[in-house]
């Protein structure tokens, strides 16, 4: 059973449990087994829940009636940064959470509204500490590894829960990105990967925004129609939210299909700034990507917003995360009890956190204000009359375990090596427009490479209807990492 099992996505999970082909506790069972099989190698899973698991579908099997909920009984993983549920650890890759032993005391609305879907998590997975690298290998708990290459990341901060789905875990898991942290590991385990518009979902009540709004949570997938149902069943806003994304005309899943009509989609296959270096195989992606989508009647021009190539979006985005990231380890310190040292994180967040107390509120307002007229700069291109943007998702291949370790004398070097990974999908998180990533090229050598469309504010109904051709004309539903579940 686990095997045929890994091979259906979380839709088709559910549809077994509809028709009562398998009840929730065997989909949760041979989920666990594939975990226990597979997690040693990868170390995606680094909390697992297993009996908790057990028990919730047990008591979904009881309940009056499970087929009515999208994904009855299809197991699931949470990212361990966010997606706090009660009574859970959530450590966030930090080693004094996890010597404190600390568990959430509340859940937050994303979790809650994962359960009222009739997803079971069987765990949380790996991160980077405080999601603040594009690889998975946080002191705390270790590297997480890429199916497809034990030798190479998954990309991050949502490599665990890449490297889950991606090696048949689970059919989706949990996933957040304040930089390109869903898209990139999505590109570099062949997923699917959807940053939503901001505002999409609620980080109540615990929160209002993260990252002053560069962040928003979601999943890594392996269908479009999976990613479009997942969306469903979280977006909208919870009482008390400073600010939600306007909602949709109909149901996200009815896009998956539907008819995208000819559209406007402008090129970007070369470096987006200067100083990027762009691999041939991450601009390959792209242009596979635009020619697939000229034979599907739609229209591409070498043409990408001006402010793509605006040298100053780092220094406003790092003076932002590292603003966070101070205040970050004032709210860890209340949680252990005692004020944070520099010997108690790695050192790019001990640098990052000194960063953000040496930044003045002024200081930190003026790059906000930046952040505010670069959202209208990007903004303003779509106005122009184009649909779509089409990149790559990154400008190199997944690296090697190990590239991003910080040095003494060089604390922000993982900062530094981490540029190619993010120089394309960092933008979008300041401006807050909707971004997908889309598995359709490997390399010889068998890695995954993904190709970006980007939408304007609030229209991940177009991209999940283009994504959905893509997934036809470019399939990757059927590819199989190395390592077998």
């Amino acid at each position: 059973m686990g095997t045929d099992l890994d091979r259906l996505d979380a839709t088709a999970q559910a549809e077994l449990v509809r028709r009562k082909e398998v009840t929730p506790l065997e989909l949760i069972d041979a989920a666990i087994a594939r975990t226990e099989a597979l997690n040693p190698r990868l170390n995606a899973v680094i909390l697992p829940a297993f009996e908790r698991a057990r028990e919730q579908a047990r008591a979904l099997a009881a309940s009056p009636d499970p087929s009515t909920l999208p994904f009855a009984g299809v197991p699931f993983l949470m990212k361990d940064l966010g997606g706090q549920e009660a009574g859970m650890p959530c450590h966030l890759g930090m080693q004094s959470l996890k010597d404190a032993g600390w568990v959430e005391p509340e859940t937050s609305a994303f979790a809650a509204r994962v359960a009222r879907a009739g997803l079971v998590s069987i765990g949380r997975t790996n991160t980077p500490e405080l999601g603040l690298t594009p690889v998975t290998e946080p002191a705390a708990y270790g590297p997480t590894r890429n199916p497809w290459s034990l030798e190479h990341s998954p990309g991050g901060s949502s490599g665990g829960a890449s490297a889950a789905v991606a090696s048949g875990m689970v059919p989706m898991a949990h996933a957040s990105d304040g930089g390109g942290s869903i898209r990139i590991p999505a590109a570099h385990t062949g997923l699917v990967g959807l940053k939503p518009t901001r505002g999409r979902s609620s980080f109540g009540p615990g929160a209002g925004e993260r990252w002053n709004g560069f962040a928003c949570e979601l999943v890594v997938s392996k269908t479009v129609r999976d990613t479009a149902g997942f969306l469903d069943a979280i977006q909208g806003p919870e009482p008390g939210d400073p600010y939600f994304a306007p909602p949709p005309l109909r149901p996200y899943a009815q896009e998956v299909g539907a008819d995208a009509g000819r559209l406007r989609v402008g090129l970007l296959a070369g470096p987006p700034r200067d100083g990027v270096i762009v691999h041939p195989e991450c601009a390959h992606a792209a242009r596979r990507t635009a020619r697939a989508l000229e034979s599907a009647g739609h229209d591409i021009e070498e043409i990408a917003p001006e402010a793509f190539a605006d040298g100053a979006l780092g220094f406003a985005y790092v003076t932002v995360v590292a603003c966070n990231v101070a205040r970050a380890l004032e709210l860890t310190g209340a949680k252990v009890g005692r004020i944070l040292t520099q010997k108690d994180v790695e050192p790019m967040t001990w640098a990052l956190a000194e960063i953000g107390r040496g930044t003045t509120a002024a200081g930190l307002l003026a790059q906000l204000e930046f952040v505010h007229r670069y959202g209208r700069r990007m903004a303003a291109w779509w106005q122009q009359g184009f649909d779509l943007l089409l990149t790559p998702t990154t400008a190199e291949p997944p690296p090697r375990i190990g590239e991003f370790v910080a040095l003494p004398d060089q604390p922000l070097r993982p900062l530094v090596r981490g540029t190619p990974f993010g120089a394309y999908t960092l933008p979008l998180n300041l401006s807050g427009q909707p971004a997908i990533s889309l598995p359709v090229h490997w390399t010889p050598d068998g890695l995954p490479v993904g190709a970006m469309l980007v939408a304007a504010y609030g229209r991940e109904d177009l991209l999940l209807r283009v994504a959905a051709q893509l997934e036809q004309s470019l399939p990757w539903h059927d590819r199989r990492p190395p390592i077998p579940a």
